[in-house]
Order: structure tokens, then sequence, then C-alpha cells
């Protein structure tokens, strides 16, 4: 959802029906003219820009997501924090050493939130040992990312298919990492499942298993209100349960997104020339990179899909129509009242 598909247009949409509407960080200055020689800058004025454009639009929670292994990572946090954003989703990466005067309590201000995102209880309680020895405090809820999510993905390629590691099994393991902690600090600690959640029988599901919420990208790029191009869009609609691939991104971890011929392309080693304005992930290997990931999903979200490519879940090819977001989240409460009284 990152590099422009979910910002303040989308978030507010979902805050408006009661949900928690997330503003991605990662790339969200790719779109500042002055990006390719200011772009730390571009990247706060953008996040700064996107939140209050959301604050305009909603009364509700606003989050924003913001990648660990980006390499301005403490600006962003702290842009989120100046402007109030309710929590921060902390993903690609273990956040131990958090800015401390960021993001834990703060006397007589009002404290953003802090959930971090693990695909492993390992992970879970990596993080949690670590600020509770270190801060004698622990993040306020964490969100469990199982194998079928869009994007980025926190497994190896022989993981995701692996019973193992689906989220039906990771899901009950971090639960019993944090039920600890919640006794130990005396606070409750809602564990949110994501990752191939699509329908309200899929968030009942989750319920049951001992998530207390649930994260969901893909089924919101199909509503008229995300924030990618219509022809973004039109590329879940059209695309088929085998177009979603597998793919080795750049920044040295496996992605899942729809096959086109920008990838195609890519993956006969065809090398997509570029320069490099800044190394926006740590990770990423600029020198040996086929393409900037950056610069491809910049080009997505402007609909120019022969130059880039969209990232997407393991359910994309079932979205069949652009509906409102008011829409969706009724039909998803259809979907759960059914699941339960079954």
């Amino acid at each position: 959802m990152g590099v422009g598909i979910s910002l303040s247009g989308l978030a507010s949409a979902v805050a408006n029906e009661g949900g928690i509407g997330v503003i991605a960080a990662a790339g969200i200055g790719m779109f500042e003219p002055d990006f390719s020689k200011h772009f730390k800058e571009a990247n706060n004025r953008a996040l700064r820009r996107e939140i209050q454009k959301a604050r305009e639009m909603t009364t509700g929670i606003i989050g924003v997501n913001i990648m660990v292994a980006l390499s301005d990572f403490d600006d962003l946090v702290q842009v989120a924090v100046e402007e109030g954003a309710d929590l921060v989703f902390l993903g690609a990466g273990l956040p131990l050493r958090i800015p401390k005067t960021s993001l834990l309590d703060r006397p007589g201000k009002v404290t953003t939130k802090v959930v971090p995102i693990v695909s492993s209880a390992r992970a879970a309680k990596v993080i949690f040992q670590y600020w509770g020895k270190n801060y004698n405090h622990t993040p306020d809820a964490v969100v469990v990312e199982g194998p079928l999510a869009g994007g980025h993905l926190g497994f190896t390629k022989e993981q995701i298919n692996n019973p193992e590691h689906a989220l039906e099994k990771i899901l009950p393991e971090v639960v019993s990492v944090i039920r600890p902690y919640e006794q130990h600090f005396n606070k409750s600690i809602p564990v949110i499942a994501a990752g191939g959640i699509y329908t309200g029988a899929d968030i009942h599901k989750f319920i049951q298993l001992g998530a207390q919420g649930v994260q969901m990208g893909t089924r919101f790029v199909g509503t008229h209100e995300c924030d990618a191009s219509k022809d973004f869009k039109e590329a879940y609609v059209r695309c088929k349960k085998e177009d979603l691939v597998i793919i080795d991104s750049p920044v040295g971890l496996p992605g899942r997104a729809i096959q086109n011929r920008f990838l195609e392309e890519v993956s006969a080693g065809t090398k997509k020339p570029f320069k490099c304005p800044w190394k926006c992930l740590k990770t990423c290997d600029v020198e040996n990179a086929p393409y900037c990931i950056g610069v491809a999903l910049t080009n997505a979200k402007k609909g120019n899909l022969q130059k880039g490519f969209a990232f997407a879940g393991a359910n994309a090819y079932r979205v069949d129509k652009i509906i409102s977001v008011k829409e969706l989240i009724e039909t998803l409460l259809e979907e759960y009242e059914r699941a339960a009284s079954t």
C-alpha cells in the first residue's frame, strides 16, 4: 500500500467508517517536484501534508505505516508524532532502538501508539523482550502478517507456501508470546491479524483464533477512495489467480505482485537503467539492482504500468469491481455477522 496507494483519501474514508485509516509513508515524497534533490525534505513534507489532509476529512483514527528499513525512518517517525498520528505501524525490520522521546510516554502530551508488524512469534518475542528490558514498556499492539500479504514479505520463498508459516499457525503463537507481557504490565495488547484476509468470514475466523482485529489492504485497493490511479485499480480487477507471482525485490526480500510485461522483462534479464538520488531502503543493492523499485512503484501508482508493476495480496484476483469504502465495510460487516451466526 506504500508509494502512494494509501494516502489521506483512503485513510480518511476508512476512518470515517469506524476503522483505522492508515497512511503509508514509504516513498511518499516521490511525487514531490524536488524529490531527486531534496528527498528527505520531500518525504517529510509529503507525510506532514497527508496527515493534515486526513485530519481535515475525518475525526476518526489515523495511523501511519513506516518501514523500519527506510533510511529516513527516524525523521518520518518524528513527523508522524509531531502531526499527532494516533498510532504508527512499524514493519520491514525489528523496531528495537526507537526514538524514545518521540514514541514512549511523554508527561503531559498525547502519545502516539506503537504497533510493530511481525511475521513470527520469535520476532514478537525479540521486540517485547528488548522493550521490556530497555524501556520498561511494551508496544501498544502488534500486527501478525502472514505470507498471503501483498508487497514485501517477511518470509523466505520456501516459507511462503509452508503450512508451518501460515497465518492460522503463527497467530496463536504470537498471542501466546504476548500474554505474559499483558499480565506483567497490566495492560491489554491487541494482536491484529493480517495477510490474505478478504471477507467478513475471514475476519470472524481470525477473531476466533485469538486476534482482536484485522489489517486489510488488497480489498481496499478496489475502492473509489483508494489513492492509486484508475489503471492501477483496474490491474486488480483484470488479474487472474495465476497472474499473482512472487518476485525477487531489489531490496533483498520476496514480494507478491501482479505479473506484467515489466516484470517479465526483468525476469528475462533486462536491466532498467536508473539513477538513485538516495538509498531509500537500507537493504537495497543499488549497484546490482536491475531496476529502482521506488520508481517502478511510483509509475504504477500513476497508472504507467509499462514502466512499473502493482504489488498485491494473494486474493487480488477476487476484486471484480470498484466500490466505495462505505459499501465495502458494510459488506464485510454483513459477511461477519453471517459467519458469526452459523
